[in-house]
């Protein structure tokens, strides 16, 4: 049995993974590992790329674009090592961090799960990730940016307070370490989540099963993006904050973790939203002298998605099993 199986999803990214591997090769000593890809139907030669480079992979394909949650539970199933890790392709180790994790696992068997802080590709600490619920739900609520509005939501969706100051809600998929057994009392990732949001629901669950750890002083590169020349980086703006998968995958996320009049709320909120920017936009044109209609494409952009949030509306209120790919 090998102390860690290290579980990767694949789709499309050969070249990040073996970049991946190879540093996880450089840099882990003192424990044993096995590695496992699931291929989400890349369509092209990812498994002879990587096994040309590492033939002890072990290579799994799932025969359709199942998403994350559903293609790390079948890396799960298939997993031999007495800790399990789920990590993303675009991520590379910068030293021994594996066993580091591995031995927290052994030695507090009070912590259910583990995690290390990220860095960005200019290897510099990525600010303002979340790691409390509260912090999740607050992004989704869109608020005029002061600091009394700012200070009136988190009075109502609040962090909480641990004496371990490496104490947190839930930690990103793209680097998380546990066990087996845990995973088998908590339940494995929920197939309902193609992409995003699957994590954080995990967190609740793997939370109720002891404590998870960011660990200090612990770190990896996350790339993010990296499958794509350009990044595929979002063009943020207030209103328009993150893409409509990831919405609709954080809706869902709050549905099942504080029901449906939690839902309710935000989706009321987004709809109430619409005619006010419109409207706050038309009379910014107005005090400016410019074309009433002018410049509304990032309202536009807005409506767009809360119709996409709309086609999902019945199914997340009843909860009901299924597959939230937009």
């Amino acid at each position: 049995m090998p102390d860690l199986s290290i579980i990767i999803v694949n789709y499309k990214t050969p070249r990040l993974i073996i970049d991946c591997l190879q540093s996880v090769y450089r840099h882990t000593s003192g424990i044993t590992f096995e590695v496992i890809v699931v291929d989400n139907q890349s369509g092209d030669d990812s498994q002879a790329q990587v096994q040309a480079v590492f033939p002890q992979v072990r290579w799994y394909d799932m025969g359709y674009n199942a998403g994350f949650a559903r293609a790390n539970n079948l890396g799960i199933r298939q997993a031999t090592g007495r800790t399990v890790l789920l990590l993303n392709s675009d991520t590379l180790l910068i030293d021994n961090l594996l066993e580091r994790c591995v031995r927290v696992l052994d030695q507090q068997p009070d912590v259910a799960a583990v995690g290390a802080h990220q860095l960005g590709r200019d290897r510099q600490l990525r600010p303002n990730l979340y790691t409390t619920f509260g912090q999740m739900r607050r992004a989704f609520y869109i608020i005029p940016p002061t600091q009394a509005a700012e200070s009136w939501l988190k009075r109502r969706l609040p962090d909480p307070s641990f004496s371990d100051p490496a104490q947190v809600e839930w930690i990103s998929g793209a680097f998380l370490m546990t066990r087996p057994n845990t995973i088998a009392r908590a339940g494995g990732l929920d197939e309902s989540f193609f992409m995003y949001g699957e994590d954080v629901e995990w967190g609740y669950r793997l939370g109720k099963q002891g404590r998870l750890l960011l660990l200090p002083d612990s770190a990896f590169v996350h790339l993010e993006y990296g499958s794509s020349t350009d990044h595929q980086q979002h063009v943020v703006t207030h209103i328009n904050r993150f893409k409509p998968q990831v919405q609709v995958s954080q809706l869902l996320w709050v549905r099942k973790q504080y029901g449906p009049g939690a839902y309710l709320v935000l989706i009321l909120h987004y709809i109430t939203l619409i005619p006010i920017i419109f409207l706050g936009k038309i009379a910014i044109n107005l005090r400016q002298r410019r074309p009433l209609l002018a410049d509304l494409g990032n309202q536009r952009a807005f409506a767009r998605q809360v119709g996409v949030f709309l086609r999902f509306f019945w199914s997340t209120l009843l909860n009901k099993p299924g597959f939230y790919k937009v």
